[in-house]
């Protein structure tokens, strides 16, 4: 079976302003990279359909969804703000259903065993985008949609979400809470946006913060010491990745300091606990990263790691 890489063409319309780091550019700098390593064509390229209604609903509320669907700027303006640094443009609500669905089909496909893993190159991001607002670049939260379409809709018993943004996935967190057949493991830098204050270890998350300017080794002994327990633990039938790359050692966004091989190996270990527990399924999500050199090269060696090319 193959590795799928699902976007649309919807996704490139969505914009904030020409000044804003999450641009159409980000996806251009991926497809550029996958042609430039010569593997574009190793992958099943998929075309992101629009979100089901029901699928929105189980994770957002009429308002959160009505914010995004019912405020696209007026006739004369370019964009509407959602808060300081999101906006909504007139493509946003199409792109933000382009993104969602592409989390939920390359789920479908998964499960379904059409495929064996799945990268969505989409945008707008989703991991802040809590259950009742949108924010920090977020309208729909394409993770957490996801993961209670497999759980609700698919059947499935436990699935566990790995989160390596840069940033909290707060979002993701509460759209999670409570949820005892859902583990979520991260890492992401603090103090830093978006300022929130997650407790370390529940029942099913575990979340390390760690300093601005933390390196790849101090990463890798923070998933074999935490993560991996936990994730064996609780034997995932299934894996979503928030795939973000502003923890690169290039990306002004954040402060960190990861390359391409952090996230060759975070991936493998992923990818690890998938086969021994879930038939290897994977679906991950594309979230932050705004160098578009590292951003490209990046994704490239995490869609290389999951194809295992």
């Amino acid at each position: 079976m193959t590795t799928a890489i699902y976007s649309h063409p919807d996704c490139l319309r969505h914009e904030m302003g020409e000044w804003h780091p999450e641009s159409p550019a980000r996806l251009e700098a991926i497809a550029d990279q996958l042609i430039r390593a010569n593997v574009n064509d190793l992958f099943e390229h998929r075309a992101a359909p629009l979100v089901a209604l029901a699928d929105l609903e189980r994770n957002h509320t009429q308002n959160a969804i009505a914010i995004v669907r019912d405020s696209l700027p007026c006739e004369g303006d370019d964009y509407y703000p959602i808060d300081a640094d999101t906006s909504l443009n007139r493509h946003s609500w199409r792109a933000a259903q382009r993104a969602a669905g592409a989390a939920v089909a390359a789920t479908d496909a998964v499960i379904d065993g059409d495929i064996a893993n799945a990268f969505c190159a989409i945008r707008p991001p989703g991991h802040h985008a809590r259950p009742a607002h949108p924010m920090g670049f977020c309208m729909f939260n394409n993770v957490a949609i996801a993961a209670k379409h497999a759980l609700d809709a698919r059947g499935l018993e436990r699935i566990a979400v790995v989160d390596f943004d840069v940033h909290h996935g707060n979002g993701t967190e509460e759209a999670l809470a409570g949820e005892p057949r859902a583990l979520m493991v991260s890492f992401f830098q603090h103090p830093f946006y978006p300022y929130t204050e997650p407790e370390p270890y529940t029942a099913n998350r575990v979340n390390v913060a760690v300093p601005a300017h933390t390196k790849g080794d101090v990463i890798r002994q923070l998933v074999v010491e935490h993560w991996l327990p936990a994730l064996h633990a609780f034997q995932p039938q299934m894996i979503f990745i928030s795939a973000g790359f502003d923890a690169h050692r290039e990306d002004d966004i954040g402060g960190m300091a990861l390359v391409e091989a952090d996230y060759v190996w975070l991936t493998e270990q992923v990818m690890a606990v998938a086969k021994r527990y879930a038939d290897g399924r994977i679906v991950s999500c594309l979230e932050g990263g705004y160098n578009l050199s590292a951003l490209g090269r990046s994704v490239v060696a995490h869609v290389k790691a999951l194809a295992e090319i």
